[in-house]
């Protein structure tokens, strides 16, 4: 079952809530998003700790309900 935008952007501000999260569909099919997330708690974090994160928020749901999520992540300062 795919999975909509609004339930995958509520995941990523539920455990960033200070984020920003600016959320795109690839493809009209609910499973191909791009996703830019901005958060102070990326601070000091590497680039694939920061993905791990995110996808951690996902809480699974990564290649499964989710099939592809460009992500890019940034550090609020």
């Amino acid at each position: 079952m795919p999975m909509a935008a609004a339930e995958i952007e509520a995941l990523i501000r539920e455990a960033f809530p200070d984020a920003e999260v600016v959320l795109s569909a690839l493809a009209d099919d609910d499973n191909h998003y791009q996703a830019v997330v901005t958060s102070a708690a990326f601070q000091g974090k590497s680039r694939v700790a920061q993905h791990q994160m995110v996808y951690a928020a996902l809480k699974g749901r990564m290649g499964g309900e989710l099939h592809a999520l460009m992500l890019q992540t940034v550090a609020k300062e």
